[in-house]
């Protein structure tokens, strides 16, 4: 099979290139080819993922190309991982926020509807790329604000786009640890959009574990979740929160927790010493890359663990890995009709009461060579149901925004959202990330 992947040149790409070596079941991936704009992190990547395959018997070969078409013909699995605007884009998704007083966020926010304005007609140019040129392929997105994105790309490729995120497995592999248990042997009730879902049941041997968990201090803390809400307030809404709930439940602390760099800050200067030190030194670029990797995992989220005394990520649950293990058993799922049951961003239909059926939603699928079909969930609760839909709200306005090249509607999707407070806010908003972001400006020209 011939997996293309769409932002080749980016940090986490040897994740993935990792998981296809340690996948021995065939059929399997035999040829990865990388696309990127930027043929330096594509050179530099690439010795990160020869140094990888040595040792390793019959590793899939590797192309690279900065030629969009040429990576898309013939791709049987497409992983999309690009970022419009680059990390100087979400830098200024952060800082044009901070500066307002508002949350700096990658994708919860101002800048997540910055990040989707600027990256949904990109979106969707790769889509009509991939049925024109591939049209049997099925498309895993992990481009953020991933639901947003999802959503947008649907509107090309329909069910054969499907999102994915590492944030609610991690969650529950999380919560089955504190209880002794075996995350493969649990199931989960999840249900939310991406960046903003709860775990409101864990079911073992057909009895929900969860209440358990939520009344025990003890085995509650060891999930980090609940040590960034507090067992208290986890108690209080009755699940535990994915983790990006807390920007909405604790804005305040956040913004006053983003002190000195921001996270895309300091991203971008962790990655451009690990680009400069390969190019430097070719023959040490898979030592340099866990060498950058170790920080970069290391500070994920350090704004609400720092704020709440969180204390570092558990070491077990950084090795467990995330997001290539799910994009992993999602094409051995598919290909090889291995069933399985994932969390994934998918089209609602009537699987989320109150949510529109074209919305995209993040909640468990069972997944098999006929494709994805999402299950059924239980009603949202009213104080989860409303945020949902505002927000849904905000993506779906954004979307039509950078479909349409609309400012008002882009203001729209600014002023509606639940972290911003004024309408005047808004309008400012979109000024400072069109004076800041080329990309951004491209599609809102006045």
């Amino acid at each position: 099979m011939r997996l293309a992947v769409l932002g080749g040149g980016g940090f986490r790409v040897p994740l993935v290139y990792g998981a296809l070596l340690r996948d021995r079941a065939k059929p399997r991936v035999e040829e990865v080819v990388l696309y990127d704009v930027s043929a330096e992190r594509l050179e530099a990547i690439g010795h990160v993922l020869r140094q990888l395959a040595a040792g390793h018997d019959d590793p899939p070969a590797v192309r690279t190309t900065t030629d969009l078409d040429a990576a898309l013909r013939d791709a049987e699995f497409v992983f999309s991982a690009i970022r419009v605007g680059g990390l100087a884009g979400r830098t200024a998704d952060e800082r044009v926020a901070l500066e307002l007083g508002l949350l700096g966020q990658e994708t919860t926010g101002p800048g997540g509807i910055a990040y989707g304005l600027r990256t949904i007609p990109v979106a969707v140019h790769v889509a009509e790329r991939v049925a024109a040129l591939a049209p049997g392929a099925w498309v895993i997105n992990f481009t953020n604000p991933a639901g947003m994105i999802t959503e947008a790309m649907r509107r090309v490729l329909g069910d054969r786009v499907i999102g994915i995120c590492d944030s609610p497995i991690g969650l529950i592999r999380r919560a089955a640890a504190a209880l002794g248990l075996d995350p493969a042997r649990v199931s989960a009730d999840y249900v939310g959009l991406n960046h903003l879902g709860w775990l409101r049941g864990l079911v073992h041997q057909g009895r929900d574990v969860l209440p358990g968990l939520l009344a025990d201090d003890t085995a509650l803390l060891k999930v980090e979740e609940a040590r960034i809400f507090g067992p208290e307030w986890v108690r209080t809404v009755g699940a535990l929160p994915n983790e990006y709930l807390y920007y909405y439940y604790f804005t305040r602390e956040a913004v006053a927790a983003i002190s000195g760099p921001t996270r895309g800050e300091s991203l971008l200067g962790q990655q451009d010493a690990f680009y400069a030190a390969v190019r430097a030194r070719p023959d040490e670029a898979l030592a340099e890359w866990l060498r950058a990797r170790k920080q970069r995992d290391a500070t994920y989220m350090a704004e609400a663990r720092d704020a709440t005394d969180a204390g570092e990520r558990d070491a077990a649950d950084l090795e467990a890995g995330g997001y290539e293990g799910i994009a992993l058993a999602l094409m051995a799922a598919i290909a090889r009709g291995e069933p399985a049951t994932m969390i994934l961003n998918v089209r609602n239909g009537s699987a989320v009461p109150g949510l529109p059926e074209d919305a995209v939603v993040e909640i468990p699928c069972t997944v098999g060579c006929a494709g994805v079909r999402p299950l059924a969930t239980r009603p949202l609760p009213g104080r989860f149901l409303g945020l949902v839909q505002q927000v849904k709200a905000v993506e779906q306005t954004a979307i039509e925004a950078a479909l349409t090249g609309s400012s008002r509607l882009a203001v729209e999707a600014f002023a509606l959202h639940p972290l911003v407070d004024s309408v005047s806010v808004a309008r400012r908003l979109l000024d400072g990330y069109r004076a800041r972001i080329p990309e951004l400006a491209a599609v809102f020209p006045s």
